[in-house]
């Protein structure tokens, strides 16, 4: 009876093989191998469609054989947030891409999903525009990007990837195509890109404009619960199931393409640098920075762990520490971190606003043209446990402060000051247990001040032992979200909060 049941399971696996090929065509159809896998999680098959129309017979077939499905873009997060709980097919969106309806003076673009965050920007560049996002994971797409909505730097003015939103289109888990806010044509014609309209599906939404939705690592979107809240009917636009795709993690939909709003390139960039010391130095620094009036792009704060100071000092003239006169075998001061803020527009402006900056930050400030080596870049490496930390400005001090207490030594903590949202690394030799308990420590802290912690990534035992999300009040309308969207959890199941 064993021999028989799994030569049937070979059987069905070849026959879902075959139909995959004839769908996405047989180079891009296949058994997955080992890299094949979401957060440890291995899949059983990987497809790579053409386009919107063989992506949607992807989890139709899925549907028709109860299947799950994860979307896979160029795998940079891959391993961020929980591992679902079973991936059969891995939905591979690199053949979604494309940059469309790109004319001059055009306030918007619509971009495939599977298209590289790089790519966009050299095609936008051809006529002096941009995308505002600069998320730091390195190759990623724009559909990895709002499915973590990663954002970066430029976070400070122009919010997160979700808040550039104008439309989308994707795919919901019985394979219907659903569009959203606005095509890029559509947009176009408009005065106020960010209104909606656009084409909707007998499921889909209905209505105009709109803000709400699921933020990285488990920031569902407030407001009123319920179906018809949850799918843009009655008093809830439409657009706010594109900002509900944010976020999560392929577990809501299956993004086909976004249309974003882009803007000019600047004219003038200026980096003001100034070496910071303590977090609360930094709070200082920031409430100076943003009194200033200097309409700063972003603020980020790159605090490292410092390094132990020398036994002797040695004088600035010795050829190991010649020309690096802040070294701390100089100095006798640990070696410090840095608060950075971005200037953007016209050349003399900036140059203008940098010289004002420099005045209020004091002597210690620097103007460079270029960015530091750490800029847009997270403060972790593979293997770590990764913290995001969000809390309003005033109170994040309070927080470095909180993780250096519950870890008993300082913790590099890397991000936005100007917007309270940084990332942190605990090392991943940590016990679970002692991750556990620091991660209770500081969510004690945050509570009374409106802030959270999230585990954005960490090794397999740690992800399996804690809380990655803790306290999410809006849980159940985010059930409410799975249960109309993708209601038999075919969808990325167990990547959500709450198992989701």
């Amino acid at each position: 009876m064993a021999d028989a049941a799994r030569s049937t399971d070979r059987l069905e696996a070849l026959d879902i093989t075959r139909k995959l090929a004839a769908i996405c065509g047989d180079p891009f159809a296949r058994f997955a191998g080992p890299a094949d896998e979401v957060a440890g999680r291995t899949a059983r098959w990987v497809a790579v469609p053409g386009g919107p129309h063989a992506a949607a017979e992807v989890l139709r077939l899925a549907a028709a054989h109860d299947l799950t499905v994860v979307p896979r873009g160029a795998g940079t997060k891959i391993d961020w947030g929980a591992a679902p709980a079973q991936v059969d097919i891995m939905l591979d969106t690199g053949r979604l891409a494309g940059v469309w309806h790109e004319p001059r003076d055009a306030a918007v673009a619509e971009i495939g999903a599977g298209t590289p965050l790089r790519a966009v920007q050299a095609t936008l560049a051809r006529t002096n525009r941009r995308l505002p996002v600069d998320a730091p994971s390195p190759g990623a797409t724009l559909g990895g990007v709002l499915a973590a909505d990663e954002s970066g730097p430029l976070r400070h003015r122009h919010g997160s990837p979700c808040a550039q939103l104008v439309g989308v289109r994707y795919l919901d888990a019985d394979g219907e195509l659903v569009s959203v806010g606005e095509s890029g044509t559509e947009a176009l014609g408009r005065a106020t890109p960010g209104s909606g309209g656009g084409r909707a599906s007998e499921r889909g939404p209905a209505g105009d404009g709109g803000s709400a939705g699921w933020g990285a690592g488990g920031a569902f979107g407030d407001g009123p619960g319920g179906g018809d809240a949850i799918l843009g009917r009655g008093e809830v636009p439409g657009l706010d199931v594109a900002r509900l795709l944010c976020g999560s993690q392929g577990g809501l939909g299956v993004l086909v393409s976004a249309t974003m709003r882009v803007h000019a390139v600047p004219a003038g960039r200026l980096w003001v640098s100034r070496p910071v010391w303590t977090p609360l130095e930094v709070h200082d620094l920031v409430r100076a920075v943003l009194a200033a009036g200097v309409d700063p792009a972003a603020v980020e704060l790159d605090l490292p762990v410092p390094v132990p100071l020398p036994r002797r000092r040695i004088p600035a003239t010795h050829p190991s520490v010649i020309n690096r006169p802040d070294h701390p075998a100089v100095t006798g001061r640990p070696a410090a971190g840095s608060l950075v803020v971005l200037l953007e527009g016209g050349p003399a402006d900036v140059t203008e606003r940098a010289e004002r900056l420099t005045a209020v930050l004091g002597v210690e400030a620097m103007i460079s043209h270029h960015a530091p080596e750490w800029w847009g870049r997270y403060p972790f490496a593979p293997g770590d446990t990764a913290l995001r930390i969000e809390v309003p400005i005033n109170d994040l001090h309070a927080a470095v402060y909180a993780l250096r207490d519950a870890t008993g030594s300082p913790v590099p903590v890397r991000g936005s000051a100007g917007s309270g949202t940084v990332h942190a690394a605990l090392s991943g030799t940590l016990p679970p247990e002692r991750v556990a308990s620091i991660l209770t420590a500081v969510r004690s802290v945050l509570i009374a001040r409106r802030g959270r912690c999230v585990v954005v990534a960490a090794p397999a035992a740690v992800r399996r032992a804690v809380d990655l999300w803790g306290e999410l009040p809006t849980l159940p309308r985010l059930r409410s979200a799975k249960a109309h969207l993708d209601p038999h959890h075919r969808l990325a199941p167990g990547r959500l909060p709450g198992g989701l």
